[in-house]
């Protein structure tokens, strides 16, 4: 029976939002809000085993279907194992709203039983934290708590003690519409002007593409057509600007493959694109234009010689107008072939015997599984050389998604994602590639994947190493230590969890194994012996990193391969005349 509590009060407002669901681990201060989402229709408590897990899967749920998700943590640890997914959250820009419940509000201050201070916890995650001290200031923060996170849109972090929270309320729940960020952001007509006179000046220019290209598919094409511009992209633009793209020239940075380091650094003109990427070290430093529509990311990698405030495709529609057509093919046709060349020496690197040779090579995996996935398919990409496997391998069509914890970089991301994709999106293959070091870290959440019913398809990378560290010790010289553990039976774990599971140990058997199980209607976790030495390397590295792998090298390191985007590459060039 509702008793018009504070902690309802928050609920039925949350469902007024739009809110369907809260992820989190139920108890202590949290149980009024716990026993408010049981007495109100509309929206449920999805439990997982680590709050860590919650704050994850709220920012996936947010990634997939652009809507508000709420996460929950309990006064204390609870709090601060929301800490983790809030900062991928944050940073990946998705609209998550964390309910940290508190002590009892006459103890704040006192040492008393799991006390911290979450305005000062999560101050580094977000810029507004409010505490709930009084029943008269509900539902009104609740609704600035909801809207700053739409608005900005990122983490906004509403606190309540847990004695607040049962305590009658003083009115009714919030119903005003929420409003999301929808609007345009229009260049500037000045920028404009000068952004077309730039690009007319230029004999070579070139695009790099992030996550801001999301819906300028075509104004992308469009502009690379007109000016014979080669188009790279970062990880996550991938999914956005590299289907349907006959400019494709690859990625750069340490995941980077083709040609996209010699397009940027050879043209006289780069224009970056709703890119933030962080890795100034790839990019060029002269000749920079930057369009996006946050002005705080304008110039805060490389200096520039004109920011543009802006969509981007707002700001290319208000530009083409003004862009003429260049007649010269040379730098495009030139970026192209060299872009062929490299993913065919690489390719080579990796396919002699791949198919008979164990233990199996991560590249294969990553290629079938590309092969076997839906067309709509959502893929969760855990961090370290599973963010290599997806770059290179996962084929994007403009229906699929590959999310990750691209700026953040956690550990054990994949499968937390993977749990908040499959609620936002019940009708398409949600698919985590897991690494066996970032699966093992959060290893509980099968259960939750198993309790939920969620048709998850987890893949384990199983290479017993954390590859992508190891790389990195061999690159700086240093013998890898510490990066190996002993063989884990991860599909014995998963069947003592009551989940379908199979163990892949030779190649022959990938094929037939990722097909089973994504055709599966249950979650079924697939787990592939791969072999620790297949790691890779950045298509672009420094003479001391070379020298430094150099010296730790005993073991076969290879580039990897690049799936089916060696067809494309090669099909891109169907049409150039030969030099």
């Amino acid at each position: 029976m509702a008793r018009n509590t504070v902690a309802e009060q928050l609920v039925r407002t949350l469902v007024a939002a739009g809110v369907n669901r809260i992820y989190g681990v139920v108890g202590d201060s949290l149980n009024p809000v716990v026993d408010a989402v049981h007495e109100t229709d509309g929206i449920e408590w999805i439990h997982v085993r680590n709050e860590e897990t919650a704050a994850f899967a709220a920012a996936a749920q947010a990634q997939v279907d652009g809507n508000l998700a709420v996460c929950a943590g309990s006064c204390g640890p609870g709090n601060t194992h929301l800490v983790q997914g809030l900062y991928d959250a944050q940073r990946s820009g998705v609209p998550v709203l964390a309910l940290a419940s508190h002590i009892p509000s006459r103890q704040i201050g006192t040492g008393y039983f799991q006390e911290t201070h979450p305005e000062r916890l999560f101050g580094d995650v977000t810029g507004f934290r409010e505490l709930v001290s009084h029943p008269e200031q509900m539902p009104r923060l609740a609704r600035v708590a909801i809207q700053h996170a739409l608005g900005t849109p990122g983490v906004a972090v509403l606190v309540l003690p847990g004695d607040v929270a049962g305590r009658k309320a003083t009115g009714d729940a919030d119903t005003t519409p929420v409003v999301p960020v929808r609007a345009t952001a229009w260049p500037a007509e000045d920028d404009v002007r000068e952004l077309a006179k730039r690009i007319n000046t230029a004999e070579k220019v070139a695009l790099f593409c992030g996550a801001g290209t999301r819906g300028a598919h075509g104004e992308v094409m469009t502009l690379a057509n007109r000016v014979n511009a080669p188009v790279g992209h970062t990880l996550r633009g991938k999914e956005w600007i590299q289907y349907d793209n006959p400019y494709d020239v690859g990625m750069i940075g340490l995941l980077g493959y083709g040609a996209c380091h010699e397009a940027l650094h050879e043209a006289d003109l780069v224009l970056l694109l709703g890119c933030d990427f962080p890795y100034d070290a790839f990019l060029p430093r002269r000749n920079v234009v930057q369009v996006d529509r946050d002005p705080r990311r304008l110039g805060c990698r490389v200096p520039l010689t004109l920011g543009v405030h802006g969509d981007v495709a707002a700001t290319l529609r208000s530009v083409l107008p003004l862009i003429g057509h260049k007649s010269d093919t040379r730098f495009l046709h030139d970026m192209l072939r060299r872009h062929e060349r490299a993913l065919t020496k690489v390719v080579e690197a990796y396919t002699g015997n791949i198919a008979d040779r164990t233990p199996i090579h991560p590249e294969y995996v990553a290629r079938l599984l590309d092969e076997a996935a839906p067309d709509d398919a959502v893929f969760t990409v855990d961090t370290g050389m599973n963010n290599v496997w997806a770059a290179r391998y996962l084929t994007p069509n403009g229906r699929r998604r590959v999310i990750g914890s691209f700026t953040h970089g956690s550990m054990a991301n994949a499968l937390p994602h993977a749990i908040g994709a499959a609620y936002a999106a019940p009708d398409r293959r949600v698919i985590s590639l897991s690494g066996d070091g970032g699966l093992s870290m959060l290893l509980g959440e099968l259960i939750t994947v198993h309790q939920h019913g969620l048709p998850i398809t987890t893949v384990v990378f199983d290479n017993s190493s954390l590859g992508m560290v190891r790389l990195e010790m061999m690159v700086d010289g240093m013998p890898a230590l510490q990066t190996d553990h002993p063989p884990v039976d991860y599909a014995a774990i998963a069947g003592a969890i009551g989940m379908r599971a199979l163990r892949v140990t030779r190649p022959d058997e990938v094929r037939d194994a990722l097909h089973e199980a994504i055709a599966a209607p249950e979650a079924v976790l697939v787990d592939v012996v791969t072999d620790p030495n297949a790691l890779s390397i950045p298509s672009r590295i420094t003479a001391d990193q070379v020298a430094g792998f150099a010296l730790s090298a005993g073991r076969t390191v290879l580039q990897g391969g690049v799936g089916s985007m060696i067809d494309l590459a090669r099909s891109n060039l169907r049409n150039l005349p030969r030099p």
